[in-house]
């Protein structure tokens, strides 16, 4: 996959931006694989709300942004496998974002009930399966699947062939492991990668709201992202996962902090320095 295809953009990087501003955003800055939730995650306080559940203007506007752009997709945010919550109920969003022709789905798991959060996640895996669509989970430190190692026994115990595994470099130094322990992992088990920065390799107080709002673009914290992206396998999209809302808030320009970052991104991934 050639670098300028590889790159993506995760949803959370656009801070709330209404879905067809996000692509438009995106595409100016020569990115088209897109990360996408039905509704922003994290915003400044004085961004509009909107939502693309219920709302079929909104998603036929979204659908023609991205054809328009030549955009797709790449991962389905916003699926959470959690006490109380049955994944079944989220079957409307799994068709939404078939509906756009999403690549693939992705999850989080908050579960403390390991064989609930197996069967939970296997029926998510199921569900998009019939759409013809892959699914990842993403481990977190500190969470229900706090690991890579965590991600993978899960990912084998649904059994399901289009289960794979989704790792974030922050959260894989956040929860103890490295770039070496990501390129051992056996072949076909990574489906998708996000990259950033972090001020601290590991975890430490502020770590989820510095994961959730404010972290530090390729180059300006201290993870060993050339090593990090070496691991990842070269037919893998790598999305950049950077919120910067403290930045953002204090008056810096999004679209120039996110231009910034793509410039070192694609230097990592070509290993040619921006």
């Amino acid at each position: 996959m050639a670098v300028a295809d590889r790159l993506g953009l995760e949803f959370i990087s656009g801070l709330g931006l209404a879905p067809v501003a996000f692509v438009e955003l995106a595409a100016r800055l020569g990115v088209h694989r897109l990360g996408f939730a039905p509704q922003p995650i994290v915003a400044p306080a004085n961004a509009p709300a909107w939502s693309l559940r219920d709302n079929p203007a909104l998603v036929r506007d979204l659908g023609k942004a991205l054809a328009d752009n030549a955009a797709a997709i790449d991962l389905g945010e916003g699926f959470l496998i959690m006490p109380g919550v049955e994944i079944a109920d989220a079957e409307a969003d799994i068709d939404l974002f078939a509906g756009l022709g999403a690549r693939r789905l992705n999850a989080c798991v908050l579960e403390p009930d390991r064989p609930r959060a197996v069967a939970q996640f296997a029926l998510l895996a199921e569900l998009a399966a019939a759409r013809h669509l892959p699914v990842t989970v993403e481990f977190m430190p500190h969470m229900a699947c706090g690991s890579l190692a965590d991600a993978i026994d899960l990912v084998r115990a649904t059994g399901a062939a289009n289960a794979e595994v989704l790792v974030d470099a922050m959260h894989l130094h956040g929860s103890g492991s490295s770039a070496a322990d990501l390129a051992a992992v056996p072949a076909g088990l990574i489906g998708h990668a996000q990259l950033c920065d972090a001020r601290v390799a590991g975890f430490y107080p502020e770590y989820f709201d510095d994961a959730r709002c404010n972290r530090p673009a390729p180059g300006e914290g201290v993870l060993p992202l050339a090593a990090f992206v070496a691991a990842i396998p070269a037919d893998v999209t790598i999305g950049l996962e950077l919120p910067m809302l403290a930045r953002v808030e204090a008056g810096e320009s999004l679209e120039a902090l996110l231009a910034s970052a793509i410039a070192a991104t694609r230097a990592l991934l070509t290993g040619v320095p921006a």
